[in-house]
């Protein structure tokens, strides 16, 4: 008698799909063809056939999800020639970051410069190589204080239209140089999200008191819940072991029910807590479902990403920036990226390779909370090939993906 399971396998070897992925090699390491309809995953087995209208030969290279960018501060990429050197001495100077403020406030002379249509420019030009790069999406923070006003956020919102079927963008109003040191920003942030900004911003660390600091995070709350917008904050950015402000923000992400809603960037400070503090500070973390994003290559600090993970905090690896006053670097390769971090973080085992590819890829995609995200049946149909068949060659050269699959078709002419 034929086993039900043979009956169905057999069916599914005869079914037409519109692409067909042979001799993928998935993360498990398991060789599969990869099958699409309809611009989903259909199936995932061995030896599927070859009746599609479409049949791309893998070669036994990694086909995985695409990468997914949790943290890039889009309309300050390609602004490095704008900015003082000093402002990049300060934050990144000395090992410390003590002077991470100094920093800031250099590099918001940048905003003077700002034309909708050059910020508009410059950012189709750089979505173009993330895309070639392999990135599916992107949470882009965007300043609006009155030096930036509105110019950053209008810009964001025609590139977002623009890219809405090759790279979806979470544009983050965010208020760069404070809420209450700066007057007249609270309103523009109510603006932005009128206008459409989709999370609600924040840096509370960057304000004068501790008061003033949780009446920021306070503030960014009472907008989330008015527009339903997930928040996202750069909390801590500074070589002050004293910085509290994530603890505040995860705190009232559990009194205001947001949790699973907020995302708290670089928090460098925390690699310099104590032992006995930074486990009850995972703890807040874990219980208000607060991921965390880092960058290592981009400050001489970044927060204890091991010891975080183990104590189940849901951390991503991101880009942050890209030729600014911040890095001077930056590609928009999130291969390139973990390559740097597996160095930063002493993290090159093959677990810990596994780990670091995560946290560009369904780490970041939890933050960012996009909807049916992964390389299974079902799926939207978003992968890519890498020129690699293992994740140590693929930190190594960090190439370009040798094909990218969007919504079931493969994307061509990339170097055009």
């Amino acid at each position: 008698m034929v086993s039900k399971f043979k009956r169905e396998l057999d069916f599914i070897r005869h079914m037409r799909f519109d692409l067909i992925v042979k001799n993928a090699r998935l993360r498990s390491g398991q060789i599969a063809d990869i099958a699409v309809a309809n611009a989903r995953v259909a199936e995932i087995a061995e030896n599927l056939g070859s009746s599609a209208d479409r049949v791309v030969d893998a070669e036994r290279n990694l086909v995985t999800e695409p990468f997914v960018i949790a943290h890039l501060h889009l309309d300050k990429v390609m602004t490095g020639s704008l900015a003082e050197e000093a402002a990049l001495s300060e934050y990144q100077g000395g090992g410390s970051m003590g002077s991470s403020m100094t920093a800031i406030e250099l590099a918001s002379k940048v905003k003077a410069h700002y034309v909708e249509a050059e910020i508009v420019q410059r950012v189709g030009w750089l979505l173009n190589e993330a895309e070639r790069n392999g990135v599916s999406h992107i949470r882009a923070f965007c300043d609006v204080d009155p030096k930036a006003e509105l110019k950053g956020i209008r810009a964001l919102l025609r590139i977002k239209k623009e890219f809405e079927d090759r790279i979806p963008i979470q544009v983050v109003a965010f208020p760069q140089d404070g809420i209450l040191r700066e007057p007249g920003t609270e309103e523009l942030l109510y603006k932005s999200m009128d206008m459409g900004a989709d999370v609600v911003g924040g840096i509370p660390w960057i304000e004068y008191t501790n008061e003033d600091a949780r009446k920021h995070i306070d503030i960014a709350y009472e907008i989330a819940k008015k527009y339903n917008a997930d928040i996202a904050m750069l909390t801590d950015d500074a070589g002050d072991p004293e910085l509290r402000t994530t603890e505040y923000l995860a705190t009232s992400a559990i009194k205001n029910k947001w949790v699973g809603r907020v995302a708290a960037c670089h928090v460098r400070a925390s690699a310099l807590y104590n032992e006995v503090y930074h486990r009850k500070f995972a703890a807040i973390l874990k219980a208000a479902g607060v991921g965390v994003v880092t960058d290592p290559h981009t400050g001489p600090l970044h927060v204890k990403v091991k010891e975080l993970i183990a104590l189940g905090v849901n951390v991503a690896l991101s880009q942050d920036d890209v030729d600014d006053a911040y890095y001077p670097y930056g590609r928009c390769n999130l291969l390139e990226v973990a390559f740097l971090a597996s160095h930063l973080l002493w993290m090159m085992s093959q677990q810990d390779r596994a780990t670091i590819y995560d946290m560009i890829t369904v780490n970041a995609a939890r933050i960012l909370g996009i909807n049916g995200y992964g390389l299974r049946v079902g799926s939207p149909a978003n992968m890519i090939e890498l020129n690699a068949k293992e994740l140590k060659q693929a930190y190594a050269y960090h190439s370009e993906p040798r094909h990218i699959f969007r919504n079931g078709r493969m994307l061509e002419s990339l170097n055009d």
